[in-house]
């Protein structure tokens, strides 16, 4: 077993691995980018001058999104060294604590979240099945069969989720790499054939392109969108593999094999404008068709992985944040803490990217419905990039403006382009999207008015360690209570005293607190606050990426004075059952979805790795 840590791998090691994982998304693009320009929902001339308009287009629009503000300045702004939505929203939340601002930056960084779920439905959906639209070009007889075969490509993609990436993984650097060598091999043949292709680095063919066609340059930006599809991939996985291999491997292959290949499509093109079906799989050779199909399907299925595996990244830290109720978290790897399996997950994607593929049926019709989530959480990437850069780097305003607002203004041309596929399928992203934010916001407060509830009813620690006689009986032991809630008596405590009118030799009243950062170093890990009668409060905290190990955890408290022995330890742990009431909190059916996640949630056992053998359930009722 490779027991190798990312710090002790080389950066050219690092930098291969981020090809396989982290430039899934956009290498898979040049599939469909240009393809939809010319042959999708607003089709345009394929003569010299839309070409060369196009390409500029998509030639800025990598420079500007991807070049300029993720890999070289979005990059910068870490969380402890992890990067995402989520991460930029923790650290922009902490920037702004207690300012008007923070309730604003906390809505739009978690629809950026829930944007992310849209995105990873169709990113499977549209690059498989683009990938396997080759079939078209190579073996045109077995195009009845392209539905069927994308439909077990992508089940089987999921079925294998369970089993885990950590094999698979060492080979999707290889095979990635050798993509994006074809894809800059195939682009260099064909802009040979027509050297002009190159003119289109001049920025003046955009704005030619605008002149000439006005409102339908607009709209091409809906296609030309799909260019830089993935873009927030490079800054989301920038934990897993670091600032400078991501950097180093964008701009020594990915960002010349993607724009070669972009300008021989466009070549390909002026040359033969009937080409303008399937432009990738036209720029191969006859002989290389089959070889191309495979490993454009490989290349996709690569791509794939990494957006569900973003899913159940993003999921997780949404848990550790408190804005989803615990769920089953299955590590399939013992040596990668990150490779993890959410069931649930899993096949909520599952089903509905088979029913995007049965509903679309083209990627031509999928790519009606790309963009919209992509461009909104690039807006969104934006407006977090301004807090952080005003407030953390101290740029000057006048810098903060002119940077931001060029990004914006970008962002919103895209952005505005891609309203126009909404009646074309581009509500199901955004559908997706509210019904997401709807679910994490509802968790969120619920959760709120739960504590609210309990903490206003809860008798003070200090008070029932006065009020209890020491005429108890102390049975032999350690007593862990868990609770939420970092002040007053846990529940379970009150019923144990209660129905058993017993307490333990020692008692450990035990809170466990998620962070707004990714990882707690260990001498913060534990606060141990020792009480009469032998009863310890203890605050255990843990970093968004972290998983929490309860036992494991108070096994390394001894050094603060606590010994729990694990064979004498026994766990109590409340069960709230929430009852929707008319009490003032939330709307009454939002306080119903509110207790049908809380029924739902995984136990806390099994979220906190505590042996079944030693728990205890006490349950209670409580209205909300």
């Amino acid at each position: 077993m490779d027991t190798t840590t990312p710090k002790q791998k080389s950066a050219a090691a690092l930098a291969l691995s981020a090809i396989g994982v982290v430039f899934g998304d956009i290498g898979t693009s040049p599939l469909y980018a240009m393809k939809e320009s010319f042959h999708g929902a607003h089709p345009l001339v394929p003569d010299e001058p839309h070409v060369l308009g196009v390409l500029s287009l998509i030639f800025w629009a990598i420079m500007l999104t991807v070049t300029i503000k993720y890999v070289a300045i979005i990059m910068r702004a870490d969380n402890k060294g992890e990067g995402g939505s989520l991460a930029m929203l923790a650290l922009a939340t902490r920037l702004t604590h207690g300012s008007n601002l923070t309730p604003i930056i906390v809505v739009i960084g978690i629809f950026a979240a829930a944007l992310f779920y849209g995105d990873s439905m169709i990113t499977p959906a549209i690059s498989v099945l683009s990938a396997v639209e080759g079939l078209q070009v190579v073996v045109p007889a077995l195009d009845d069969y392209v539905v069927p075969l994308t439909l077990v490509i992508l089940i089987l993609l999921f079925v294998f989720q369970k089993k885990g990436s950590a094999r698979v993984g060492t080979f999707f650097g290889p095979i990635m790499l050798l993509w994006f060598l074809t894809l800059a091999a195939l682009g260099v043949m064909h802009i040979l054939e027509h050297p002009r292709v190159l003119l289109a680095l001049n920025p003046y063919y955009a704005v030619n392109f605008f002149l000439l066609d006005g409102w339908v340059a607009f709209l091409a930006l809906g296609s030309v969108v799909l260019a830089v599809t993935g873009s927030e991939a490079l800054y989301a996985d920038m934990g897993h593999f670091g600032r400078i291999p991501i950097r180093a491997a964008w701009f020594v292959l990915v960002l010349p094999a993607l724009v070669i290949n972009y300008f021989g499509q466009g070549a390909l093109i002026i040359l033969h404008p009937d080409a303008v079906d399937n432009p990738l799989f036209r720029m191969a050779p006859d002989w290389a068709g089959l070889p191309m199909l495979g490993l454009a399907t490989a290349a996709t299925v690569i791509a794939s992985q990494a957006v569900i595996t973003g899913a159940f990244s993003v999921t997780r830290q949404a848990i550790q944040l408190g804005y989803l109720p615990r769920m089953q978290i299955i590590h399939t790897s013992a040596s990668e803490m990150g490779q993890i399996y959410l069931p649930f997950v899993n096949w909520m994607l599952a089903f509905f990217v088979a029913c995007l593929v049965l509903g679309f049926k083209s990627s031509t019709h999928l790519a009606a419905a790309y963009g919209i989530a992509v461009t909104g959480t690039m807006i969104i990437d934006a407006l977090l990039l301004a807090v952080v850069a005003a407030l953390l780097w101290k740029w000057k305003p006048i810098v903060v403006v002119l940077v931001v607002g060029l990004f914006l203004f970008v962002d919103l041309s895209f952005f505005t382009a891609n309203l126009t596929k909404i009646a074309h399928g581009g509500w199901f992203p955004l559908a997706v999207g509210l019904v997401i934010f709807l679910v994490l916001t509802t968790w969120k407060r619920g959760r709120a008015l739960l504590w609210e509830r309990v903490s206003k009813d809860a008798l003070e620690l200090e008070t029932f360690l006065n009020a209890v006689s020491d005429r108890v009986p102390r049975v032999p032991g350690t007593a862990i209570f868990m609770t939420g809630t970092a002040t007053g008596t846990p529940g379970s405590l009150l019923h144990n005293l209660k129905h058993n009118k017993v307490l333990h030799e020692q008692v450990v009243v035990l809170t466990v607190r998620f962070e707004e950062i990714p990882y707690v170093s260990e001498d913060q890990r534990f606060e141990v606050t020792t009480l009469p009668k032998n009863f310890y409060r203890v605050l255990l905290r843990y970093g968004y990426m972290e998983e929490p190990n309860i036992p494991d955890a108070l096994r390394k408290a001894e050094r603060k004075g606590l010994h729990c022995d694990p064979m004498q330890s026994s766990y109590f742990l409340s069960r709230e059952t929430v009852i929707p009431s008319s009490k003032p909190g939330m709307a009454m059916w939002r306080e119903h979805i509110f207790a049908w996640m809380s029924r739902s949630a995984t136990s806390a056992m099994d979220f906190f790795n505590i042996p079944p053998n030693r728990v205890v359930e006490l349950g209670t009722q409580i209205e909300i």
